[in-house]
């Protein structure tokens, strides 16, 4: 199927996308600063320069977009167009992310994941209850936490079973 636009507005479309400073990391940022949260953004020092890092907690928060994290929530379609270029994409990104929470946890940090899908679609929270979700857990022993749409949230082990890889992305059985 071909694109629906021109090459040219589709390079122009994804040029726009923001690695850094998205407005859902905005938006967590400003309720956890006015919430008295003091923070480093984008630590270069740490494995895969988390979106907000607290050292006085020990903690890192990645806020991920859902597609091209591949959240399994109603914001994630897989592409029509090029189908193996975004499957190997978005399929190294779940891997490399499994691979920086393992790093990190290896190094006494503690992770939290706020997904895009609780901020924004049919599926948004409150964002002060986002931010209320991110306090408390701040504040908690709980090593690893997910923040999702629709009122989810998880403590979760770092596990690479447990992250709903799926079966066609798992290491081992991906196609080349």
């Amino acid at each position: 199927m071909a694109d629906v636009v021109s090459p040219e507005t589709r390079s122009r479309m994804m040029s726009g996308i923001r690695a850094k400073n998205s407005i859902p990391e905005m938006k967590v940022r400003r309720g956890l600063h006015a919430r008295g949260f003091r923070f480093r953004l984008h630590c270069r020092e740490l494995p895969g320069k988390p979106d907000i890092v607290f050292p006085k907690y020990r903690a890192v928060i990645f806020v991920h977009g859902c597609f091209w994290h591949a959240h399994e929530c109603t914001l994630f379609k897989w592409p029509k167009t090029r189908e193996d270029f975004w499957k190997e994409k978005i399929g190294n990104n779940r891997i490399r992310d499994l691979a920086v929470m393992d790093e990190l946890a290896g190094q006494g940090w503690r992770v939290l994941i706020v997904w895009e899908c609780a901020l924004k679609g049919k599926g948004r929270r409150p964002i002060d209850e986002v931010v209320d979700s991110c306090a408390e857990w701040l504040l908690s022993s709980s090593t690893k936490r997910e923040i999702r749409g629709q009122h989810a949230t998880i403590d979760i082990a770092i596990d690479h079973e447990k992250q709903g890889l799926p079966d066609d992305l798992r290491e081992g059985t991906r196609r080349k």
